[in-house]
């Protein structure tokens, strides 16, 4: 069993910048690939970028390359999502998951835990 607990949301203005945390709990952190997705309002949760387990891979939504940077520090038992040049458009809850897996998926279902979520709200 793990427990995940994202930190970090908040509102900023067009072009700022926010680093989200999730800590897990549990002492097996570093057999599971990581994930941050998100979801806002009226539309579907979406992938927006993994870490594979001992942080070597890392993938991304075509939409944040760039401007998002995914981390781990399996020693600390977190994972981070730095988020620079942030839209409006990235405006949504942040929710961390974990898979107990050698890859990194990217679809929501593959993954085993999740976190309640933190909010990121965008102003233009």
């Amino acid at each position: 069993q793990v427990q995940l607990v994202e930190s970090g949301g908040g509102l900023v203005q067009a072009g700022g910048s926010l680093r989200l945390s999730c800590v897990a709990s549990g002492r097996t952190f570093s057999g599971y690939a990581m994930g941050w997705f998100r979801q806002a309002p009226g539309k579907e949760r979406e992938f927006v970028a993994g870490i594979s387990r001992r942080g070597g891979d890392t993938s991304y939504a075509d939409s944040v390359k760039g401007r998002f940077t995914i981390s781990r520090d399996n020693a600390k038992n977190t994972v981070y999502l730095q988020m620079n040049s942030l839209k409006p458009e990235d405006t949504a809850v942040y929710s961390c998951a974990a898979d107990w897996a050698a890859v990194i998926h990217v679809s929501s279902e593959q993954y085993d835990y999740w976190g309640q979520g933190t909010q990121v709200t965008v102003s233009s």
